[in-house]
C-alpha cells in the first residue's frame, strides 16, 4: 500500500490531503528537499544519498522562512528509510519531505500567535527526470531572472518561489528545448531551472559561486568533490558571462533529479564538438558508481535501506 507521513503519522497516500485554506497553499509558504534513493541490485538495497545533508539544508531553510520543523534530524532520516520499507520499493525513488505553514488563516504574516508547521513527506519512482541528459541537452538563455537573495532566498528551497523555475522551465519547452540557464539581475549565469551549472573550459571545471542566487547544491558540492579528488582537476568558482557559455569547452548540469546532464547546445551555438564531453561522461560515471554504493570510500554518503516484505 502507498503511505505518505502526514501530520505525524503514516497515511494511505489517497488521504494524505490539505485544506485549501491551509496558508502554504494560499501563501507558498513551505520549504522542501528532493532527495533520491537508489536501488543496487547487487546488493538487493537502497541507497539513500546524503540523506543527513539534505535534511541539514532543509532546518537552514525553515530557518529562513521561520518555520518551525517538528522532526529532529535523526527522526527525518528513519522516516525516510521507513517510508520506503513500508511502500516495499525497489526501484529509484524521489523522496519528497516538506515543512509548511499548517494554519488555516487568511494573511501571509508568518510569526502571528499559535501558529501550526508540519512536516510531510512521499516518496515516488522516479528514473531520469532529463530524458535527454545523457546525449547532451539543448538550453535557451530565459527571459526570466533568477530570484534575488534580497527577494526570495535561492540558497532556500521555498515552495513559493519555483514559480520562477516554472515560467523558466515551460517557456524554454514552448521554444523548443530542453531546459533554461537563468540568468541573475547583473546578467551572470545563475543555474538551470532547477539545477546547477557547471561548464569546462581549458581542462579548469567553472561554477558560478553561491553568491550569484544560486541554490546551495548537494549534487554541486558532490560533483566538484569527485571533480578534485577523483580527476585531480582544478576548480574555479565566479561569475560567469553569458557569451562566456558559448566558448566553453563542455557544460553540465547537475541536480538530484537531474543527477550529472550533458549539455551539448545553448542558444543553437553547439558546445565544444555538440556531443558529451570527456570531462562530462568521466564525471557522470563516477557519480553512478558512488550512488550505487561501488566507491567505498564515499559510503559514509549512504544510508543503506533493507526493503520491506
Amino acid at each position: 500500500m502507498d503511505v505518505a507521513f502526514l501530520r505525524g503519522g503514516f497515511v494511505p497516500l489517497a488521504d494524505a490531503n490539505i485544506s485549501i485554506r491551509t496558508h502554504s497553499f494560499l501563501y507558498g509558504t513551505g520549504v522542501f528537499e528532493g532527495i533520491k534513493a537508489y536501488w543496487s541490485p547487487t546488493a538487493e538495497l537502497l541507497y539513500i544519498f546524503r540523506a543527513e545533508d539534505h535534511y541539514l539544508r532543509l532546518l537552514n531553510s525553515c530557518k529562513i522562512l521561520r518555520l518551525t520543523c517538528p522532526q529532529s534530524l535523526e527522526q527525518m532520516i528513519q522516516l525516510s528509510v521507513e517510508i520506503l520499507q513500508r511502500n516495499q520499493i525497489r526501484t529509484d525513488t524521489y523522496l519528497r519531505p516538506i515543512v509548511y505553514k499548517a494554519d488555516c488563516r487568511i494573511g501571509p504574516i508568518l510569526t502571528v500567535p499559535d501558529t501550526q508547521d508540519d512536516f510531510c513527506l512521499f516518496a515516488e519512482p522516479m528514473g531520469a527526470y532529463l530524458a535527454k541528459g545523457a546525449e547532451g541537452l539543448h538550453l535557451g538563455v530565459s527571459s526570466w531572472r533568477r530570484l534575488d537573495d534580497n527577494m526570495i532566498p535561492a540558497r532556500a528551497k521555498v515552495n513559493g518561489a519555483y514559480v520562477n523555475t516554472a515560467l523558466a522551465k515551460t517557456d524554454a519547452h514552448l521554444m523548443g528545448f530542453d531546459d533554461a540557464l537563468v540568468l541573475t539581475a547583473d546578467g551572470h549565469i545563475a543555474e538551470g531551472s532547477a539545477m546547477n551549472f557547471m561548464m569546462v573550459r581549458n581542462g579548469t571545471l567553472i561554477t558560478p559561486s553561491v553568491t550569484e542566487n544560486i541554490l546551495e547544491g548537494i549534487t554541486r558540492d558532490t560533483i566538484l568533490t569527485l571533480a578534485a579528488q577523483e580527476l585531480g582537476l582544478s576548480i574555479e568558482k565566479r561569475a560567469v558571462d553569458r557569451t562566456e557559455v558559448y566558448i566553453a569547452d563542455e557544460i553540465l548540469l547537475c541536480g538530484t533529479a537531474a543527477e550529472v546532464s550533458s549539455v551539448t547546445q545553448v542558444d543553437y551555438h553547439p558546445i565544444g564538438d555538440g556531443k558529451p564531453g570527456p570531462i562530462t561522461r568521466s564525471l557522470s560515471s563516477l557519480f553512478d558508481k558512488l550512488i550505487h554504493g561501488h566507491l567505498p570510500q564515499y559510503q559514509h554518503w549512504l544510508t543503506p535501506v533493507t526493503p520491506g516484505q
